[in-house]
């Protein structure tokens, strides 16, 4: 079940083309425990391991779990850019720790009960859009696909279509019996 998620909802994160993703998994729904979808995770981060990515859990409740998928170096690097830095650690983040970082994130989706406007950083969301985001409150946005965009819309748009290509391709892959480690992008 944990494969078919990834799939859907993590195939621009597994080929490379994006940063981290991000999904809700209902494991109640599915009829998985817990401990049970906790193991099923670490079973995936032992096989990810050499391919550079790392599976998170942000917030857990009874019903369900975000789950963060992530590509550690590229994640390393964003959290490095200057205009990133500067608009995290005034959020009280510590960009030279990803650990340290993706902790603060966790902790913050607790504290705050919703998503904290920074987290598009972690998804590899365009700092202008982040930007924007937050001054407009969610509001007077250009467009709207995997995130709602304040800078520049064709480049976006550009973004959103290599995104659902590579969705429709991964899943029809995926399907076809394609073992979703060999359509995992090494790092």
């Amino acid at each position: 079940m944990l494969e078919k998620y990834l799939i859907e909802w993590c195939s621009s994160t597994l080929a490379s083309l994006k940063t981290a993703s991000l999904f809700n998994w209902f494991y109640k729904k599915d009829g998985i425990a817990l401990d049970d979808m906790k193991q099923k995770i670490q079973e995936m981060n032992e096989k990810f391991v050499h391919k550079g990515i790392e599976i998170e859990i942000l917030r857990e409740d009874e019903q369900s779990a975000l789950i963060y998928v992530y590509r550690i170096n590229k994640l390393k690097s964003d959290l490095k850019r200057q205009s990133v830095r500067m608009l995290l650690e005034k959020q009280g983040y510590n960009c030279d720790d990803l650990k340290s970082s993706i902790m603060t994130l966790k902790k913050r989706l607790k504290d705050l009960k919703k998503f904290p406007h920074e987290i598009g950083l972690f998804l590899d969301y365009p700092i202008e859009d982040v930007i924007g985001f937050i001054r407009n409150k969610g509001s007077h946005f250009k467009c709207c696909g995997y995130w709602k965009v304040y800078g520049d819309e064709k480049e976006a748009a550009r973004q959103f279509a290599k995104y659902d290509k590579c969705n429709r391709i991964y899943k029809k892959l995926w399907l076809e019996g394609s073992n979703i480690m060999k359509l995992t992008v090494a790092a």
